[in-house]
């Protein structure tokens, strides 16, 4: 059976992950199942070139995410669980409170209460008590927590380079590689060795 994958975005700042996402899982063997938020949609229209249109052109199912009946509900659905793409700190409380007011919290609980891979790129800075509870309570729950802190060891030219170690390393929590970013590597470990055994030398 081809994988499925649910993909949720919230109205945070950072749709163009979300996008990217799509685009590179288009052509492969996974099925996308995409529920987007009304604020999502304006925040895509305010952040990228892209329209919401595109956007769900990209996926290869689309939820209304009123309704609360749909597929991704339901547990006997099976997917191979679900990515929050960004999370806003509204959607993560909804999630970690399962406070289930919309179809894409309704899935995310879903995915929870199967033990599948449930993946939430929360997107909020600095955090305050109440996010960090709220993070800690979902990843108790189960959740993978797993923010966009980008690395730098690649030494990225551009967004683009970001956004698809990113987007590459949330992909690995669901067994999905692409090969669009470069992981640390044997040899990039051995020059980090060799630069600690000279600095030994040094001291």
């Amino acid at each position: 059976m081809q994988k499925r994958l649910v993909i949720g975005i919230s109205g945070a700042t950072g749709s163009v992950y979300a996008i990217r996402m799509l685009e590179v899982l288009k052509d492969t063997d996974v099925e996308t199942h995409l529920v987007i938020s009304n604020a999502a949609e304006k925040t895509i229209l305010l952040e990228t070139d892209r329209s919401v249109e595109y956007v769900k052109n990209m996926a290869d199912v689309v939820y209304d995410n009123e309704n609360v009946g749909a597929a991704i509900a339901s547990g006997s659905f099976d997917t191979i669980g679900m990515v929050v793409i960004p999370c806003s700190i509204k959607t993560l409380s909804g999630i970690a409170n399962s406070f289930s007011v919309n179809l894409l919290i309704r899935a995310a609980d879903v995915v929870l209460k199967e033990n599948r891979t449930l993946a939430l790129m929360v997107r909020e800075t600095p955090f305050h008590k109440g996010h960090l509870r709220l993070m800690l309570q979902a990843a108790e729950m189960g959740a993978i927590i797993a923010n966009p802190v980008p690395s730098f060891y690649k030494k990225p030219k551009t967004i683009d380079d970001i956004l698809n170690q990113t987007v590459g390393r949330m992909l690995n929590f669901f067994d999905i590689n692409l090969n669009i970013f470069e992981g640390w590597s044997k040899e990039d470990g051995e020059r980090a060795h060799k630069l600690l055994e000279e600095e030994r030398k040094q001291k």
